[in-house]
This record gives C-alpha cells, structure tokens and sequence, in this order.
C-alpha cells in the first residue's frame, strides 16, 4: 500500500456499508502509518491487513417464543479479531441497533483493548438485534 487513502480504499471495498468499523479502521491506520513507513517489515508482512480482518465473522438466526406464543426471529452476530496470543475474549450487546458493522468495530477496538490491560487475547464480541427492555424472564 502506497499511502493510508490507499490501504483505507482496500479496507472500504471489502466492507461496504459499514460505517462503524470502517470509522475505528480510519483512526486507528491514520495513528500508525508512521509507525509503519519507518518499519517496511510491519508492511512486508501485511501486518495491518492482518488485524483488521477478523478471524471469523458469524451471522445466525436467533428464534424465540414470547409471552403471547407468538414466534420471533432476531439476527445474531459474533465476531473474532487476532488470536494471536490467545483466545478471544469480548462482550454481548443486546440492542435493536446492534449490526455487523457496530460489532466488527466494537471487536476490533476490543483487541487494543485487552492489550492495554495486558490481558493475552484477542478481540471478540457478539451480539443481536434484541430488545430485552420489557421482556419476561422467560422472553
């Protein structure tokens, strides 16, 4: 990659509509371009393209019975980023708003994250497009 425009155009045509993670992409490559223009190795060995495609990206239905016995469907989601030096580790978000995108940006953001705290694992999270305010236990 020539310059940050160019690695963030790559990034951009392989997750389309993604604005969330495309977001935390932006921030995070424009803080370490530096880095690597000083370190052609980090750009030999695709360090970059490496952190931000997540190890494995989810998307599964998620069925329910509420109170009524009427069925529901909800979209589920789980994503996992650099597992590298260990397992994966990350929250659930249950929300209406919840999507890929939010969640790729939230699991990728979870690998720098966990580094800080010197924790050894690798970003992940999972979630779905449920909205637990008002539900029963049993919803």
């Amino acid at each position: 990659m020539a310059t940050v425009e160019d690695f963030i155009a790559a990034v951009e045509a392989k997750n389309p509509c993604q604005p969330e993670f495309l977001q935390a992409v932006r921030e995070f490559v424009e803080s370490v371009w530096p880095v690597l223009e000083r370190n052609p190795k980090y750009i030999e060995f695709k360090i970059l393209e490496r952190v931000v495609e997540p190890e494995r990206a989810l998307t599964f239905r998620v069925n329910w019975l509420d109170d009524k016995g009427v069925v529901q469907v909800n979209r589920g989601y789980r994503v996992e980023f650099n597992s590298a030096v260990g397992p994966y580790k990350g929250g659930l978000r249950f929300h209406p708003s919840v999507t890929l995108s939010i969640l790729k940006f939230l699991g990728f953001e979870q690998i720098f994250k966990n580094s800080l705290t010197t924790l050894s694992m690798g970003g992940g999270k999972g979630g779905c497009d449920f909205d637990p305010k008002g539900k029963s236990d049993n919803e």
